[in-house]
């Protein structure tokens, strides 16, 4: 695929806006999307948060693989970081993570007279579903959401119950993809604007990840009896089943591929990781 770069002004200000608000903050929520807890990890947010507490939150982890998902638990777990699994349009998770943060509240407090709220940031990149987060935690439409990346805009605190204040930051993007398999995974996952992508070609790599390792899944939704050798031959059994196609007999595409990508995207096709966790023993 072309190589994706992406850092637009923003960005930049956000990155400038953690800076010069992390002292602030007693802990960090960081909020990855469960499909890719790699790949939706800014390589960045490690510098930026230092040694703040942190909390991950694998959000949309009613779209991916469950099973997948508690190996990502246990891996987290093992090298001593909090994970909890998340549905943050549901609220699944959420009595969860406020029961950690009032744990780290009462550490907090635990030689004050006067207790103290507990202030935490929460970080992401775009279309990570940090501001539905947001909305569950507070009760309320408190951060602007949309199903466009990079849609929250400036900084608020926002006063949570269990004495919790939260300060939201739009989300932030690293400057280049060093790993072209990453910008693929995120354009997977809608963490990149579709409109600079070259979408057919997108489709056919996932179409190539589904039959490695969910073919059952591909060959049900799209209610094929066999899966061909290539990704556009499957493009092409879809387009037959599904009608997509145009005068003179030619294949849509276009059609196709945003079909094929929305239905990812819904979980229509099925509960589905890209990525897996590489657990030893040790």
């Amino acid at each position: 695929m072309e190589q994706i770069n992406w850092y637009p002004g923003h960005m930049k200000k956000t990155k400038e806006l953690i800076q010069e608000n992390i002292k602030m903050v007693d802990a960090v929520i960081e909020v990855l999307d469960a499909r890719l807890p790699v790949s939706s990890k800014n390589p960045i947010i490690d510098d930026l948060i230092k040694n703040k507490k942190r909390i991950v939150i694998l959000n949309k982890s009613d779209l991916a693989d469950e099973t997948v998902t508690k190996k990502w638990i246990d891996a987290y777990k093992k090298n001593g970081v909090i994970a909890v699994p998340m549905n943050s349009n549901s609220g699944a998770g959420i009595k969860e993570l406020y029961r950690i943060l009032e744990n780290l509240n009462q550490q907090m407090n635990a030689n004050s007279v006067r207790k103290k709220p507990i202030r935490v940031m929460i970080v992401g990149i775009p279309n990570v579903g940090k501001s539905s987060l947001i909305n569950r935690m507070a009760g309320k439409k408190s951060a602007k959401t949309g199903n466009k990346p990079g849609v929250t805009r400036g900084k608020q605190w926002i006063n949570l119950k269990e004495g919790v204040q939260l300060l939201d930051t739009p989300g932030i993007l690293w400057p280049k993809f060093e790993d072209q398999e990453i910008g693929l995974k995120l354009a997977f996952v809608g963490s990149i604007k579709d409109e600079i992508l070259d979408l057919e070609n997108i489709v056919l790599k996932l179409i190539g990840f589904l039959t490695d390792n969910y073919p059952e899944l591909l060959k049900e939704r799209f209610k094929l009896d066999v899966l061909k050798d290539t990704a556009l031959e499957i493009m092409d059994d879809i387009c037959d089943k599904r009608g997509f196609i145009q005068s003179g007999g030619r294949k849509d595409y276009e059609r196709a591929a945003k079909t094929i990508m929305d239905e990812y995207r819904s979980g229509k096709i099925g509960k589905i990781s890209i990525e897996k966790p590489l657990i030893t023993d040790n």
